[in-house]
């Protein structure tokens, strides 16, 4: 009898990815209009309950090559000391410019990140949450060079990875201040608290996350950034926007949304960024490390980051159906080089598109090809997976999770150095069908949007 045929084990993303890793970067020269090194920079600190371990947030950004111009630490109505934290933390150290927003009660991210980039005056507003670390002492002036490398450059991250125990130990050794301060306050623990069972899922939970973030960042975003210039959304932990960028754009969706954008504010902002012709880049050499959520609170911020695709998607059709629109671009760019308008630009930027809605809703834009295959993905996986379930092609599911596993396997030993080769393929292993079990959760996310867009229809999407 023939071997039972996998389903769906490449996805349409790991193809685009897979032909910009072949194709290779654009090569034309970038002319920047303005220096980066003349750059202003605004650190904003959202955090809540944060005042175990918001020092060593503030301290990985004292230890920055580039300093910031102000330093807001916005407290979202935390019901612990992290407000008396934070300015004990600003009296001992005169160099950094820390202020303090907070409110009474808490009322989420996205309002705090608005109202800094109408008020602040920074050339860049840098978001860093309070539960992150910058482990690269550059991680804010790479960002920040890598904004001004191009004027369609609106937002750039680094890399992301889980925070473990490990990490705060090394954060605390690290600095003899930050060790000073924990010894005069003894009640204060940068380690969680959790029994053996926590400990352990919450050790698998980083496991799958790690993974992840290797896959994602050395493989995805790579491909996404060779073939399309830029990712779908930065990685809201640890980002640096071009403030007047996002100011624009909270001043046009106020009117209609107010604060409820989406469950999560940064794949909005990518979404609309992209809206308006700007990019999301990412920069791979320098690292943030940042708490991921115990096992318990995995499946509502998996719900709160899926529903936000949604319902960006929902925001946003014009990007979805960007494929559809591709042979009107085609046309559209022949008629530029019939022009001669690319050698006429004074300024070169690689992957350089027309700014504005209107473009996009004429001719969609290039990014809109990964957004449409993600969105295919997290719908039929889950209901193929779950039609072999219920149909007990064990056999099948069998084959399609090795078949996985092999190719990431592959990829993974591709990606990694060989000292770190090891540790990686057997996450691979881990990682897989944990994927599984949180696609097939995807699918309860999506008839959650259905029913918020066909039932309840009273959008109150806020993180």
């Amino acid at each position: 009898m023939a071997a039972p045929t996998p389903f769906f084990v490449i996805s349409p993303n790991t193809v685009i990815s897979l032909i910009g890793l072949l194709r290779g970067p654009d090569r034309t020269i970038p002319t920047p209009v303005d220096d980066w090194r003349q750059a202003t920079v605004d650190v904003v600190i959202p955090a809540y309950n944060e005042e175990a371990t918001i020092i060593l947030c503030l301290d990985s950004v004292h230890r920055q090559t580039l300093k910031a111009n102000r330093i807001v630490v916005m407290d979202d109505g935390s019901k612990d000391r992290t407000r008396a934290i934070v300015r004990e933390y600003a009296a001992l150290h005169s160099d950094m410019p820390i202020e303090i927003m907070s409110t009474d009660v808490s009322i989420g991210k996205t309002p705090g990140v608005k109202r800094n980039a109408r008020e602040l005056e920074g050339d860049v507003q840098f978001v860093l949450d309070g539960d992150t670390i910058l482990q690269s002492p550059d991680y804010i002036e790479k960002t920040v060079q890598e904004l001004y490398q191009g004027v369609g450059i609106a937002s750039a991250c680094g890399a992301v990875s889980p925070l473990r125990e490990t990490d705060r130990h090394k954060a605390v050794r690290a600095s003899s201040e930050v060790q000073e301060f924990y010894r005069q306050h003894p009640e204060l623990s940068y380690l969680k608290q959790r029994g053996r069972f926590r400990w352990f899922l919450h050790g698998i939970v980083n496991i799958y996350r790690d993974f992840l973030y290797f896959y994602l960042v050395n493989f995805i975003y790579v491909g996404q950034m060779l073939f399309f210039g830029g990712i779908i959304n930065p990685i809201g932990c640890a980002v640096a926007y071009r403030r007047e960028y996002i100011r624009e754009l909270f001043d046009h969706y106020e009117p209609s949304l107010g604060n409820d954008l989406t469950t999560s504010e940064d794949i909005f902002i990518g979404f609309a960024l992209l809206q308006r012709g700007y990019r999301n880049v990412q920069v791979r050499d320098v690292y943030a490390l940042s708490e991921e959520p115990t096992a318990n609170r995995l499946l509502k911020q998996i719900y709160m980051w899926s529903s936000s695709f949604l319902q960006s998607c929902y925001y946003f059709p014009e990007l979805v159906f960007s494929p559809f629109k591709v042979f009107k671009r085609s046309a559209k760019r022949r008629e530029e080089q019939s022009s001669d308008i690319q050698n006429k630009r004074k300024i070169k930027e690689a992957y350089r598109q027309a700014f504005g809605t209107d473009y996009t809703h004429k001719y969609g834009r290039p990014m809109g090809w990964t957004i449409l295959f993600s969105l295919i993905e997290k719908i039929s996986f889950p209901i193929v997976i779950l039609a072999l379930i219920m149909l007990r092609s064990w056999e099948i599911l069998a084959y399609t999770v090795g078949a996985e596993i092999t190719i990431l396997m592959l990829v993974t030993s591709i990606l990694t150095h060989r000292h770190h080769r090891s540790d990686y393929l057997w996450k691979a292993i881990v990682a897989t069908p944990i994927r599984y079990f949180l696609t097939l959760f995807d699918l309860v996310i999506f008839v959650a949007f259905l029913i918020d867009i066909w039932i309840i229809k009273d959008f109150k999407w806020r993180k």
